[in-house]
């Protein structure tokens, strides 16, 4: 895919996100999956409390 700049939509999408997660930068790239539906590779088990597509 490459890189994703961050954009309005995925602005947006964060201002609706619940607060389990308290870094912002990692708050941004969940609203980009959510918003692009892309899979995230994490560790991080928060990031499954979003209903995202973790994979690890």
């Amino acid at each position: 895919m490459g890189e994703l700049p961050i954009g309005l939509p995925h602005i947006l999408r964060l201002e609706t996100l619940p607060y389990h997660h308290k870094d912002p930068f990692d708050r941004i790239i969940i609203a980009q999956a959510l918003a692009e539906q892309v899979p995230i590779v994490t560790k991080d088990l928060i990031f499954s409390d979003y209903g995202i597509n973790r994979q690890w």
